[in-house]
């Protein structure tokens, strides 16, 4: 019995030799020196871990001369170039429950010797919740403080929902993860994006009068839509068959585009000069705008009876009674067809004679006055109050014309048959005395030299 004690007790302090060995490293464990910015609460005895299981333990803690944290760690198996560690926590609160997260570098990178030593660049210290904390002001603190109050009043008594939320907090952290992920893979793209949507900020904060009156006004609108939503109600019942019947004419439209193609690649020819053209027609546009402001008033004015409308409403009426007067003014018409073909010949000389009747007998041709037809009063009528009738002065119509071959010049030498002017006659004497024109005396007898506009010159 005592022997088989005695190997049983010397098994047991072999086995504890031999953990020991393995927890310690027997001599056979790799040691290297992180760098660190602080030592993050690290205290000897903390475990390495890589991707969480332990790989070995801090030996020391010692400070370098330029201020940072020299961590020993001593590990199974070697490290290799592109080794990096984290401090991390193994919760939010708490004294000496850090560990050392070590990353370990490809196996087909060189092998670190030992007592290597990892640089700062690759090692990552943790940020303290006081750290954090005392990087907030005052105010900060405190509505940091309010909003873990209110979210404790928040959840007391919703342990239910709160657990039901807890539930897709995972994924939205994932997903938010993703995102974040995608936002940040195009870093040139994001920071463009961020840079460009301060200056947007800027630019509507520039403009926050505006936008307010903006926000206002779809207010209002929003309220009028509101107030007619029975209104709407009716209009989305028929946008659907509006919609189906818009498809159909879209699907008209597509054969109409196609036939419309020849038309546009000849039109791009014809409107070649086209912006020539609205150049020019742009001044006369402007100057258009008063006669369409006029035009507008005379189209429709308000009242009865004032403008081209109530004209357009009365032209059936006058279409009515001016047919019916139709015939009756046909019928003039032809009557006077052989009057109008007479006195046709004469218009210009009347015409003149109702405009301009002193330019028409103050201008001469080669026949004298160009109002060869003027309207004479020769007193060939008079009234007679007692029967309202005019009863002629001559016996024969024609004597009213007598004072034209009647003449009484110097002597009396001339008694022509009629009222005749030499050629040139109906102009004052010229200087050379060309006129009036005699043809050298062989006009003797049929005109009279002395009938020219020279005061006592002619009858």
């Amino acid at each position: 019995m005592k022997l088989a004690r005695a190997v049983a007790l010397a098994a047991l302090l072999a086995g504890v030799v031999a953990v020991g060995y393995v927890l310690f490293g027997g001599g056979d464990g790799h040691t290297y020196r992180l760098l660190f910015q602080t030592g993050g609460q690290l205290v000897k005895g903390n475990q390495a871990l890589v991707a969480g299981q332990p790989i070995g333990i801090v030996d020391d803690i010692s400070l370098t001369d330029d201020g940072r944290a020299q961590v020993e760690i001593t590990v199974d198996e070697p490290l290799h170039e592109g080794t990096t560690a984290v401090i991390r926590s193994t919760s939010l609160s708490g004294i000496a429950n850090r560990y050392v997260s070590v990353a370990p570098g490809p196996n087909s990178s060189p092998q670190l010797p030992d007592r290597a030593t990892i640089s700062s660049g690759d090692t990552t210290t943790p940020v303290d919740l006081d750290q954090l904390f005392a990087a907030l002001d005052q105010d900060t603190r405190e509505s940091l403080q309010k909003v873990i109050q209110g979210s404790a009043v928040w959840y007391t008594g919703n342990s239910e929902e709160a657990r039901a939320s807890y539930k897709y907090f995972g994924p939205a952290l994932q997903s938010g993860e993703r995102l974040l992920a995608e936002l940040t893979r195009d870093e040139r793209t994001l920071t463009e994006f961020l840079v460009s949507g301060a200056d947007v900020l800027g630019t509507i904060a520039e403009r926050r009068d505006d936008l307010s009156a903006l926000t206002q006004n779809a207010n209002e609108a929003l309220g009028a839509i509101a107030s007619e939503n029975e209104a709407l109600d009716r209009v989305l019942a028929a946008l659907p068959p509006f919609m189906r019947q818009g498809n159909t004419t879209f699907v008209n439209l597509r054969a109409a585009l196609d036939d419309l193609d020849p038309l546009v690649e000849t039109s791009k020819r014809a409107t070649r000069d086209l912006p020539q053209f609205l150049r020019d027609l742009r001044p006369v546009a402007r100057r258009a705008v008063p006669v369409v402001g006029d035009l507008r008033r005379a189209v429709a004015t308000p009242g009865p009876a004032n403008d081209l409308t109530d004209v357009l409403r009365l032209a059936p009426q006058v279409e009515r009674s001016g047919s019916r007067a139709a015939s009756s003014a046909i019928e003039a018409m032809d009557a006077t067809e052989d009057e109008i073909q007479f006195a046709r010949p004469y218009a210009p000389e009347l015409a003149a004679f109702a405009s301009k009747l002193g330019q028409l007998t103050g201008y001469y041709d080669a026949h004298g006055h160009y109002a060869r037809v003027l309207p004479i009063a020769t007193g060939a009528f008079d009234y007679d109050s007692l029967t309202d009738q005019l009863v002629p002065n001559f016996a024969n119509p024609a004597d009213q014309f007598d004072f034209f071959t009647t003449y009484a010049g110097p002597g009396d030498a001339f008694d022509p048959s009629g009222f005749q002017r030499c050629p040139g006659g109906a102009t004052q004497n010229a200087p050379d005395g060309s006129s009036p024109f005699l043809d050298d005396g062989n006009l003797a007898g049929q005109c009279d030299p002395l009938a020219v506009p020279i005061p006592g010159a002619t009858p």
